[in-house]
């Protein structure tokens, strides 16, 4: 009698280790509250398997936490001019063309230009970066970015004494940016740094994720990433920075000053008025976490706050 041996499974149909154990808990508690394996059915999506990126790389910047997927990373998205919905981004921004692109470099330096990006980018020197990234929210995501360190630009340009902040400014056109025409906020947004801050090695000018350039809804052709402050810092599609000697203003410390200060670092002793800022969801996973101090960066970045009141300056 010949018995007929499973066939094995492929590879590809195997759950990864960590996926299946965050199952079997999810399981475990479910069941414990008496939703016994009907829980499985309401495991979120980004539980199932999917492939990450990089694999065995770390560089001197990057985090080990484990990368958010490439859709979870350009579906769920705030960019309020294509809608204030997360799914707006993703479902506005296709009108929006980000070539051919010119940043205009302007006030206390010593060399102001108007930059075409492509050229730009011939001369800069391309890293990729994976970085944990934090929403005021109490969501957040790890990215893994392609771009080049703010300071590159900033010695690029020579900034005088007087250069105390680094202001930049988001394009206006309503015609391709839906969410422009609607006051939400001050169009177009407007963000700013310390000119230390920009100068710090982690504050990077991102062209690009997961080895792409930057999709439209994720703030296309360029955009700054600040790892360990919260997400709104990081303006998108870039057209103008300027080096001023005052503090400038930005666009949700001027929509809301008692909710949104101008340094917006992530400290979890720092409530927003409306939620506690102590915890956060990371994309993908069904259970919280403790929100570490400077979003876990305090080793790289809290000597530039020494000495300052971070309840006062949040």
């Amino acid at each position: 009698m010949l018995i007929r041996q499973k066939d094995e499974l492929p590879s590809s149909e195997i759950t990864p280790e960590r996926l299946y154990y965050n199952r079997r808990e999810f399981i475990r508690l479910a069941g414990s509250a008496g939703l016994g394996l009907v829980a499985q059915a309401v495991l979120p999506e980004q539980l199932a398997a999917q492939e990450r990126w990089p694999k065995g790389r770390k560089g001197p910047f990057d985090t080990d936490d484990e990368v958010n997927t490439y859709k979870e990373i350009t579906t769920y998205n705030n960019f309020y001019e294509f809608g204030t919905d997360k799914s707006d981004p993703a479902s506005n921004a296709g009108r929006f063309n980000p070539k051919p692109w010119t940043i205009r470099i302007e006030g206390e330096i010593k060399k102001p230009a108007t930059y075409n990006l492509e050229d730009f980018i011939k001369t800069s020197k391309f890293e990729d970066r994976i970085y944990r990234m934090r929403c005021v929210e109490g969501w957040s995501m790890v990215i893994p970015w392609r771009g080049f360190p703010l300071a590159d630009l900033v010695n690029k340009v020579e900034p005088t004494s007087k250069a105390k902040f680094v202001a930049f400014e988001t394009v206006y056109r309503p015609e391709e940016m839906p969410g422009q025409k609607r006051p939400f906020l001050r169009w177009p947004y407007v963000e700013g740094l310390r000119v230390d801050e920009a100068m710090n090695p982690l504050t990077l000018l991102a062209t690009g994720l997961y080895g792409k350039d930057l999709p439209n809804q994720n703030g296309a052709p360029l955009r700054l990433v600040i790892p360990w402050k919260y997400g709104f810092k990081g303006i998108k599609s870039i057209v103008k920075i300027r080096f001023v000697e005052k503090e400038p203003p930005t666009s949700w410390n001027l929509a809301a000053p008692d909710e949104y200060g101008f340094y917006s670092n992530v400290n979890p002793n720092v409530d927003h008025p409306r939620w506690s800022q102590k915890t956060e969801r990371r994309l993908g996973e069904f259970f919280k976490r403790k929100t570490l101090m400077f979003n876990g960066y305090s080793d790289q970045v809290a000597h530039l706050y020494s000495g300052m009141d971070l309840m006062k300056n949040y």
